[in-house]
């Protein structure tokens, strides 16, 4: 197999990523979705696992019928969304819905294609998962170096709830919650939608990106959980990051990140959730 990934739920509730690979004839869709982490009160749509599992799953699904037919990557982005769009609106008819309850995610579909010596690779990116590609050489490169500007805002956010004394997650959310809400409101009536969302008002401002990648080489895809053993928590460079899931496997690093944050390792940091769904796939030329 020349693909593997994993995905695993933060303690406490269903897991919100998801990751499909679509395979036929001599191409590949890789699509990784990291959904935004519910600011209702309620679910509307999936009790037991909540609207966001329930968004993430549905558009995996929904997207993998939408890539059999023609169409640019925004039309079959969007015709995966209209099947979604007319489920979720099915099924909470009659119900008052608030726009912040409309489940929302990030976005990563690479789509490989075999060239003269070397795979095409194009991208198609919305919020904040991370591509990495590790080359034979043993270089790695970052394929989207992209910064999610409300990072900042919410730990600017945190960092002074915790000047205040305010360090209990729960109690931080709670503060938090309608600066989240109003965040999540403009992301979801967007005239060019920065996420993946239900009813986008306009084109969505995804980041394209086309290059070429040698036989040897490796491509990891992760959501912002998984890229926290990196970015979050240092424990390792983007290239060392790379290089360890090629040498050891994307489960032991797992594992990896699931051990430090129950050896308090995570610390309070500046994050509202001290842990997070983690989702990776690795691909290799």
């Amino acid at each position: 197999m020349r693909w593997t990934s994993v995905s695993s739920a933060a303690d406490g509730h269903g897991n919100e990523d998801h990751v499909a690979v679509f395979e036929r004839d001599e191409v590949t869709d890789i699509v990784v979705l990291d959904g935004a982490s519910s600011v209702a009160q309620q679910d509307y749509i999936d009790s037991e696992n909540g609207d966001v599992a329930w968004f993430v799953r549905r558009f995996g699904a929904a997207f993998g019928r939408a890539l059999t037919g023609s169409g640019s990557q925004e039309q079959v982005v969007r015709a995966a969304l209209d099947e979604v769009r007319a489920e979720f609106h099915a099924r909470t008819d009659g119900v008052a819905v608030p726009v912040y309850a409309w489940p929302i995610a990030a976005m990563t579909w690479i789509r490989i294609m075999p060239g003269r010596g070397a795979s095409e690779l194009i991208l198609y990116c919305l919020g904040d998962c991370k591509t990495l590609l590790l080359r034979p050489d043993g270089g790695v490169q970052d394929l989207d170096p992209y910064v999610n500007p409300q990072e900042a805002v919410v730990q600017d956010a945190v960092a002074a709830l915790a000047r205040e004394g305010v360090q209990d997650p729960a109690a931080r959310r709670e503060r938090l919650l309608p600066m989240l809400r109003r965040r999540r409101e403009e992301q979801n009536t967007a005239l060019q939608p920065p996420g993946l969302c239900l009813e986008p008002a306009g084109p969505f401002a995804a980041r394209r990106h086309a290059l070429r990648a040698e036989p040897g080489s490796m491509l990891l895809a992760m959501t912002d959980g998984f890229y926290r053993l990196s970015d979050t928590y240092a424990l390792y460079t983007d290239a060392g990051l790379a290089r360890a899931c090629a040498r050891d496997g994307l489960e032991t690093l797992l594992a990896e990140l699931r051990a430090h944050e129950r050896s308090g390792g995570a610390g309070t940091g500046l994050a509202v959730k001290q842990a997070d769904d983690a989702s990776a796939v690795a691909w290799r030329c």
